[in-house]
Order: C-alpha cells, then structure tokens, then sequence
C-alpha cells in the first residue's frame, strides 16, 4: 500500500462498507468536488450532481482499488473533470446554454460588510463571466491551479498533459483573462471599478 496517500485506508474501510467512512470521505472531499463543478459548469444544482456522481463511483471503485495506478485524490479529481466535461458537452449538442454566472458567484459568497459584499459580488461576477469566455482547456488549468489550488505537476497529470504545457495554457489563459476584463464595463485591468 502507497503510504504517501492519505485516502487509502479511508477507502480500504469504504470497501468494507464502513458507514462512517463514507462520512469521513465525503467530509473530506465534497467542498473541493462542489468548488471544481461550480466554476467549470456555473451551476450550483449540476455542481451538486457531478459530486453525487463522483461518490457513487468512489462507493463502487473502493473495494478494487489500485494504489500504484495513481493517486487517489489525482483519480477522483479526473472523475469530477470528466463529469463536468460530459454536462458540457451535453449543453452544446441541447444549444448553447450560457453558464449562469450569478448563481456560482452566490454559492460562494461569504457575508462580508455590506458595501464590500456587493463590490465582491460585481468582482466575482466579472471573473466568472471572463472564465466562461476561455476555451475549455484554459479554464480548466485556472480552475485546478487558483481554485483548486493545484500545483502545476498534480494539474498537469490531472489534465493529462506535461507541466509546460500546462504553463502556455495558464499564461495564455491570464492573457485571455486580462483581455476580458479590461473590456468589462466599469472594470480596469485588474477587474477592478474604476471611478
């Protein structure tokens, strides 16, 4: 058994069908899975979804699974991902759909003052429109690296793709971001208001 990840006797004790275990991972897990769907889909109700599908297959996969094929954390994210993809792609094949940026904003907020809230709300809102603006393999590297908080080796595996090549999507996925938000109304460079 591969000591370095802390998952495997939690889902060692899931694959015997240990109740409290299944709490203990989805304490563990569900706000980082909720947090990846909310910003890759925009929706809290699919967010939701897409972590009750991710456990579900966690619930199946425990009793067979494999240490030395990959990290258990690195593997759930990948599920979430695939999830995500597959809500996604299922939108543009419907019609386009666009990502409801107020909803995802909302789901995080956390009750600052009052005035600080509504400039936090307009922030997040912009950055939530200019992420719906990037192609999809930029917006994923910026979710997995600043959301996620990833480093750029777990990102890359995650993406399955090398670690330079994850830096051009993250640098042109800022340079994107820039160019989004300095085209926002009301915002300078940054995204911030300007008077």
């Amino acid at each position: 058994m591969n000591e370095t990840d802390p998952d495997l006797e939690l889902l060692k004790r899931i694959g015997n069908n240990d109740a409290q275990a299944v709490k203990e991972m989805v304490t563990r897990k569900l706000p980082r899975l909720l947090a990846l769907a909310s910003r890759l889909l925009g929706d809290a109700d699919e967010a939701r979804d897409i972590a009750q599908e991710s456990f579900l297959r966690i619930w199946k996969q425990a009793a067979s699974w494999r240490s030395e094929q990959a990290r258990f954390d690195t593997w759930l994210h990948r599920v979430a991902l695939n999830l995500c993809y597959d809500r996604l792609r299922l939108r543009r094949r419907k019609e386009h759909v666009p990502v409801d940026s107020e909803h995802a904003c909302e789901a995080l907020d956390t009750r600052p003052a009052p005035d600080e809230q509504l400039e936090a709300s307009a922030q997040s809102r912009r950055m939530a429109q200019a992420l719906d603006q990037l192609p999809e393999r930029q917006r994923e590297a910026i979710v997995l690296q600043y959301y996620q908080e990833l480093s750029n080796t777990e990102a890359a595996a995650l993406m399955q793709i090398s670690v330079e090549a994850l830096e051009s999507l993250l640098s042109r996925a800022r340079r994107n971001l820039r160019s989004h938000l300095a085209e926002a109304p009301g915002a300078d460079i940054s995204g911030r208001r300007t008077p």
